[in-house]
Order: C-alpha cells, then sequence, then structure tokens
C-alpha cells in the first residue's frame, strides 16, 4: 500500500466534476477531502493542511456566484503550503489574472478545456514543491545527522543545483546546519563554472532546471520535462570524479535506472518522499567514500581522460592517437596533472587514478597498432 503523500480538497458543487477531480488527485497518492460549498472548505483548510486544493470558482450561484474566491482567499492565508487551482467554466482571463495575483491562485483551467495530462503535470509538479513547514516528526534528534551542526567538516564544499527557491532554501539550511560550506546554483551556467572551479566535494542536483517546462499565459500549459540540463551536469560531475545525490520531483523507474546506470550516482531520492534525515545520512556517506585528498576535481575534462588512459598502461603516443591529439598535447596534459596531484610519476599518477575509481574516459582508445 502506498503511503499517502498529503492531503488534498476538492471545492466542487458538481458530484460528476467531484468525482472526476478526486479519483485524479487519489491517484497521485493524497487523501481526496471533498466541499460543496465554501463554508465546508474553509472549515476542512482549517481542520487540516492539504498539499492541493482544486476550487471551482462558482459554488452554486450561477455565473454570477465568486465563492471559490473567498476560498482561495483562506487557502492563501491560513495554508500558505497549499497549491491552489482555480477550475470554472465562467473564468474570463481578467478573473483568471486576479485569482493569480490577488487570491494565491498557482494557475487556473477552464472545465471547457479540462485536460487530465495537463491537470495530472499540475498536480505533480505541486508535490514537488517542499512545504513551507516540516511535519515535527521529521524534526532532527541529537542522534540525527544535523547534530553536526556546529563543526566545519573539512570536505570542501557541498554544490547545490535547484531552480526552485523553495528547495534550494531548504536544502542550503540543511547543509550549512550540518556544518557543510554550501554553494547554491539555480541553474546549468552556473553550476557548471562551479564544478568547473575544481572546489566542489559533492553535487546535489535537481534534473529539472528552470526554462525546461514550456508554459502558457494565464493557463498552466506545461508539456513534458526533458532534464538535458542536469543530465549534462550529472556527466560532468562523473567526469570530473565528484560524487551527486540526485533530488528531484523525477520518479518513473525507467529514468531514476538510468540516471543510476550511467552516470553512477551515490542516490536518487524524490522530492514528494523526501526525508532530512535520510538526505543528511546520504551525504555524509557520499562523502566518506570520496578519496581523501585525491585532488581529482582540480582535473580538467581532458586531463581526466588522460589520466585514465594513462593508468590503463597506455603510452604517450597511445594515448595521442586514442584522443587525436599530438604527443607534445600529452605531454603538457600530463605535466598539468602531476602538479595538480602533487606527484612526480607515471605511476603515482596512476595509483592516484585507481584510488578514486576515476570513471572511464569519455573516448574509447584505439587498438595500438604495430610499428
Amino acid at each position: 500500500m502506498n503511503v499517502a503523500a498529503g492531503r488534498a480538497l476538492v471545492v466542487e458543487d458538481d458530484a460528476a466534476w467531484q468525482q472526476i477531480l478526486a479519483e485524479l488527485l487519489s491517484d497521485a497518492g493524497l487523501a481526496v477531502d471533498v466541499a460543496a460549498t465554501a463554508e465546508d472548505a474553509i472549515h476542512l483548510l482549517r481542520a487540516a493542511p492539504h498539499r492541493v486544493a482544486v476550487v471551482d470558482l462558482s459554488l452554486g450561484g450561477g455565473a454570477a456566484d465568486r465563492g471559490g474566491l473567498a476560498v482561495l482567499e483562506i487557502a492563501h492565508r491560513t495554508d500558505p503550503g497549499c497549491a491552489t487551482m482555480l477550475l470554472s467554466g465562467y473564468a474570463t482571463v481578467e478573473l483568471a489574472v486576479q485569482a493569480l495575483t490577488e487570491y494565491g491562485a498557482s494557475t487556473c483551467m477552464r472545465k471547457e478545456t479540462f485536460s487530465r495530462a495537463q491537470f495530472r503535470v499540475w498536480v505533480e509538479r505541486a508535490l514537488c514543491r517542499p512545504p513551507l513547514a516540516l511535519p515535527e516528526s521529521f524534526a532532527e534528534t541529537p542522534t540525527s545527522a544535523g547534530a553536526g551542526a556546529g563543526r566545519t567538516p573539512a570536505v570542501g564544499v557541498v554544490l547545490v543545483v535547484e531552480d526552485d527557491a523553495g528547495w534550494r532554501s531548504i536544502l542550503t539550511e540543511l547543509l550549512t546546519d550540518a556544518g557543510y560550506s554550501v554553494r547554491a546554483c539555480a541553474g546549468f551556467a552556473e553550476a557548471l563554472g562551479e564544478l568547473r572551479r575544481g572546489r566542489v566535494a559533492l553535487a546535489v542536483i535537481d534534473l529539472v532546471l528552470e526554462g525546461q517546462w514550456r508554459t502558457g499565459y494565464g493557463m498552466d500549459r506545461r508539456g513534458p520535462a526533458v532534464p538535458q540540463d542536469g543530465y549534462r551536469l550529472l556527466a560532468n560531475a562523473r567526469a570530473a570524479g565528484i560524487p551527486t545525490i540526485v533530488v528531484s520531483g523525477i520518479a518513473a523507474p525507467a529514468e531514476i535506472e538510468r540516471i543510476y546506470r550511467e552516470h553512477a550516482v551515490c542516490a536518487c531520492l524524490e522530492k514528494r518522499t523526501f526525508v532530512r534525515q535520510s538526505f543528511l545520512r546520504l551525504v555524509r556517506e557520499a562523502l566518506a567514500r570520496r578519496p581523501a585528498e585525491a585532488g581529482l576535481e582540480r582535473l580538467t575534462e581532458r586531463e581526466h581522460d588522460v589520466l585514465t588512459l594513462l593508468a590503463r598502461g597506455l603510452t604517450n603516443k597511445q594515448i595521442a592517437e586514442a584522443l587525436s591529439v599530438s604527443p607534445n598535447t600529452v605531454k603538457r596534459h600530463l605535466k598539468a596533472i602531476f602538479a595538480k596531484l602533487g606527484v612526480h610519476t607515471r605511476s603515482a599518477a596512476a595509483a592516484r587514478a585507481m584510488e578514486a575509481g576515476l570513471p572511464a574516459a569519455s573516448v574509447a582508445p584505439s587498438a595500438p597498432r604495430d610499428p
């Protein structure tokens, strides 16, 4: 049996629409409360917190009725962590804008153009938002990972890549309280720069970053997400030898399998079932597996390739052929590698690579040719 992801509220006077919405929300793992009047809805809002609320504009009073706006206003004031949708067969563009700007609705949908697929996307996205106040059951205990606050582990910078301000704040606060030095980024370009600067000891990455959802004016028209930026960051982190934890809204088993298979991440956590103690434990474990003072995070992507091929026993000439560069270029790379790792011989550099479990080079070496 799946554990409920929280509560949802349907405020709708039409029984058919009540059934449709309740089924969709139940399929998303939510326990559903249903109200037919504004008074009942307000009572339910005050009785328990809700993750999402779908509110019909007119609650039994015809086209002129605006009871749904009162419900949105109460939800906005009393349950700010609840994502609300205005659903109506009467809403004008002006009314939709009013609901979005004055009453805190996150989106509006018309009944005559209602799309189950778009509705599911909105619910999934809403459930990935962090609650503004986490339940007391998630509070740290003296034996939890957060008990390390007040001391700074000597691990370098933990990079948080998250476009949602709420999640970025929560992850940063958790890591800072646990004693880690944190650098938070909202997008791909800034995060890639941090990875390339060589100060990152661990990366915490959301796969779907800003700009990867398609939206329409006034209505929520998000199309399918293509997390190419997140995957590119995973590839760069792996090439730099940086352990990575994924914290994302992506929950499809095939995608999770791909993340583990292709990018060798330490862990993949779903936002909708996020638990702080588990996250901090995984952070500690990921950093503990990281080779002490390996220095590999300072290498460029090409230097990683050269070092990996060196560790396989290839000569400078063979490395040059595999990477389609000149032997002199290989020598320059090796000189930089030796300096960054603090070693003076090929065998010492190869030992560092094997100790760190350096990932395979991005370019497969060609077979050595006979002289």
